[in-house]
């Protein structure tokens, strides 16, 4: 199959990538490197510089290449950053996509994958979250998210656009050849391993007096190569009808677990300071992922915390600088 992939010069888009090739599968990265890097492409993938923003990239891209299925990474993502400037994200994310979904009907693809967010879910009824939580998005970044899988919902009912939209909480851990690289880095794990590295004084603790056991916030972490092969499993299911999932460890893991485990892969102390909560942050948010374990078979290759810190740090080790020459 060949899949254009969007954002496929990101952290989760770009494993993916590499995933979809180890498969047999062809690629087109489509990105405009803006938070991406052309370092992380792999080789064998053909590349377009090109944004969503321009119909006319798009319509060239797949006239050239002819892809049967897209997978759709590129997006504004900073919860924080779309809290700020919801235009952007409400906006950006929602028009971009859909350039690409009538760009992507005008030429005949049908397949779409569209990598969502756990954004959609700020208040939780249950624990863990399934699909049939109610979708309460916690931010303009979490409703553009939403907005785009109504998009689709209708685009299956009134163009036959199959479709797989998978929210999941947070991707973490690396591949031999690539991982985490952002600027401005928000995400936990490289966060803490950038203070072993010696690149930063300490890391910030946001509130140690939560409801959990060790009082700080709990989080479902997902390696990102088994991120990857959920959205590769759930394309090859397309033919069998639109779906939607959520993906996770299916287990929660405090900060201060994460810090610990850190501390034992790293052999640095890792200094720590707490600081204020997050406005808007819940105690524990953990994935249940039981509908694609049943109903595609999707079983995590990296379920323990300290195995994908090991390999989140083997790469930053190899690549202190992430991707910068």
């Amino acid at each position: 199959m060949k899949v254009l992939v969007t954002g496929g010069a990101g952290y989760i888009g770009s494993i993916t990538v590499e995933q979809l090739i180890k498969g047999g599968d062809e690629v087109v990265v489509f990105d405009n490197l803006y938070q991406g890097h052309r370092d992380a492409v792999h080789p064998d993938a053909a590349f377009v510089l090109g944004d969503l923003k321009d119909r006319a990239a798009i319509d060239a891209a797949l006239a050239t290449h002819k892809p049967d299925a897209i997978m759709h990474f590129a997006s504004y993502t900073l919860v924080g950053e779309s809290m700020q400037q919801p235009f952007m994200y409400i906006g950006d994310n929602v028009t971009n996509g859909l350039n690409l979904l009538q760009s992507a009907l005008a030429h005949g693809v049908k397949k779409f994958i569209l990598s969502s967010t756990a954004n959609l879910f700020d208040k939780p009824e249950r624990m863990p979250i399934d699909e049939n939580e109610r979708i309460i998005p916690g931010s303009p970044y979490g409703e553009s998210k939403n907005i785009l899988e109504r998009i689709l919902y209708w685009l299956d009912r009134t163009q036959g656009m199959r479709y797989a939209c998978l929210r999941y909480f947070n991707a973490c851990g690396a591949s031999a050849e690539r991982g985490e690289h952002h600027d401005p880095e928000t995400h936990i794990i490289p966060l803490i391993l950038q203070v072993a590295l010696g690149q930063r004084q300490d890391f910030a603790i946001f509130g140690d007096d939560y409801p959990t056991p060790d009082g700080t916030c709990v989080r479902d972490y997902i390696h990102v190569i088994d991120l990857a092969q959920a959205h590769i499993l759930a394309l090859r299911a397309l033919n069998e009808g639109s779906r939607t999932y959520n993906l996770g460890n299916g287990r929660g893991f405090s900060v201060k677990e994460v810090i610990d485990t850190a501390r034992a892969i790293t052999g640095h102390p890792i200094p720590t300071r707490v600081v204020a909560r997050r406005p808007g942050d819940p105690a524990v948010l953990v994935a249940s992922s039981e509908k694609i374990r049943r109903e595609l078979g999707w079983t995590p290759q990296y379920p323990e915390l300290r195995t994908i810190m090991e390999t989140a740090w083997n790469w930053h080790l190899a690549h202190p600088h992430g991707y910068a020459k």
